[in-house]
């Protein structure tokens, strides 16, 4: 450990409490999507009062900021999220599901903790800056709507990212190690189809059902499903269907499609297919059909050179340590869910070695919680989600790590999830990923052959260009 990526963990030590508590206040101020204007005010607030230049509402998104100190080169940029998922109101440390607001919305995805680790790292790194005098800027971006609205992305549809030289970022999970592979990229669109009501027994011949072009909509991409790559995946919901009236030939309805493709550039071309088979069930009802667009984002682009500098400096910092209690809390946490039994991690599902080395760590560790880091894994990998991280990495070298906030196996956006971001193993998942980003910043600081390395890597692998998801006219919106 190097004096100057101690001065930055010690700092992130120092300042401890008020990462936790910024995680605290987070959590117990769950906010949708776009909709963050409590956890942004409260991040831009602390940040002045911590020394940064604070600038607010970026790229015309009300609830995006960006924090920085420092100046001139590198610029590495730290990326925080914030929202929150609907549905999920949920007690925290408890092992039964008990709402604090009926219907109302909680940290399921752990952007409580995110936002808190991230706000640490620059903490620590500011303090770095500082000591050293050394030239070089850092950058908390307040990246709102990841859950559904994708600010990244039109972030980097502004060409916001393209000033960086690297972006560094973490997630909560359920295992400790450096992320790879590829995810798909996704775009959201509803398609409001508008035909006439009338009476649907008394007059069905002067009625234009609306409703019937949903499904025949949902009938044609059934039949594309066929056509597509074996990784794509469509997916909708009905969130209009018209009314409660069966005798009403219903005059108004709405879908919400989401397409996915592993590569940007396809779900572009997919979702243009999806476009048309929309026209065609307005077509074969004589209604219209007016198409919103939501949101878009890309897939990752690795860089393993920057995922080799956030591994090294995990490895020497090490993963979160437990008590008894929060051990045997996450142990009987992991009782209430199926699927507390397999093995986690990029390296495990993409190569029988290195899953037969998590096996054994796993055996070693004794509990729910996976307190030991994984193997370092670089092969091909491929994720069925999707992240607006990847946007960003299509612009500059980006990496990222996962932290183990809560037991294995526990399902994403779950009562459970949020259950443990409400506690201190959640908050020692955040002041952990704070120490990793932060040193890993200060190496790149550090090293500038790191960077270069880093930035030849990122050139090979976007030769091929960034296609855009969100058209020039649109804004960050959700569904109605």
């Amino acid at each position: 450990m190097t004096q100057e990526k101690q001065t930055a963990i010690n700092e992130i030590e120092k300042k401890k409490d008020l990462i936790c508590e910024t995680a605290d206040h987070i959590w117990s101020h769950p906010e949708l999507s776009l909709q963050e204007d409590q956890s942004a005010a409260y991040y831009c607030d602390i940040l002045e009062k911590e020394g940064f230049q604070v600038e607010r509402g970026i790229c015309g998104i009300r609830t995006a900021f960006a924090a920085s100190f420092g100046q001139g080169s590198p610029r590495i940029g730290i990326l925080a999220e914030y929202d929150a998922l609907s549905g999920l109101s949920q007690e925290a440390g408890i092992l039964e599901q008990k709402e604090i607001v009926p219907g109302g919305c909680g940290h399921g995805c752990g952007h409580n903790l995110l936002g808190a680790g991230t706000f640490g790292a620059v903490l620590g790194v500011k303090a770095y800056l500082e000591e050293t005098g050394r030239e070089g800027t850092v950058i908390l971006f307040g990246c709102p709507g990841e859950e559904g609205g994708a600010a990244k992305a039109f972030m980097a549809r502004d060409g916001l990212w393209k000033s960086l030289d690297a972006a560094l970022t973490w997630h909560p999970e359920d295992v400790n190690e450096v992320r790879t592979g590829s995810s798909n990229s996704c775009i959201q669109i509803q398609y409001k189809f508008t035909g006439i009501a009338s009476h649907a027994a008394g007059a069905p011949e002067m009625g234009r059902s609306a409703l019937d072009a949903v499904e025949l909509m949902n009938i044609g991409v059934q039949f594309l499903r066929e056509h597509m790559s074996d990784r794509a995946r469509v997916h909708y919901a009905i969130t209009d269907a018209g009314g409660v009236s069966p005798n009403v030939v219903q005059p108004k309805a709405s879908v919400l499609y989401m397409i996915r493709s592993n590569h940007v550039a396809e779900a572009v071309e997919l979702q243009a297919r999806v476009d048309r088979i929309a026209e065609g069930a307005a077509l074969m009802t004589d209604t219209t059909v007016e198409r919103k667009f939501i949101d878009g984002l890309a897939d990752t682009v690795n860089n393993h050179s920057l995922e080799s500098v956030l591994y090294r400096n995990f490895k020497e910092i090490g993963v979160p340590e437990h008590t008894p209690e929060e051990l045997d809390f996450a142990d009987k946490l992991a009782q209430t869910y199926n699927g507390n039994d397999h093995v986690p991690g990029f390296g495990a599902e993409n190569d029988a070695d290195l899953r037969e080395e998590v096996i054994r760590l796993q055996k070693e560790s004794g509990h729910a919680m996976n307190d030991f880091l994984c193997p370092l894994y670089q092969g091909e990998a491929f994720t069925a989600g999707s992240t607006d991280v990847g946007d960003v990495s299509w612009l500059t070298p980006t990496a990222q790590i996962h932290v183990a906030a809560w037991p294995n196996g526990c399902p994403g956006h779950s009562w459970q999830n949020v259950s443990c971001d409400g506690t201190s193993i959640g908050k020692k998942a955040a002041v952990c990923a704070a120490k990793v980003l932060a040193a890993s910043a200060v190496d790149l600081f550090e090293d500038p052959g790191l960077l270069a390395q880093a930035r030849a890597e990122f050139e090979k692998n976007t030769r091929s260009g960034y296609v855009c998801p969100i058209p020039a006219d649109a804004v960050p919106t959700i569904p109605d």
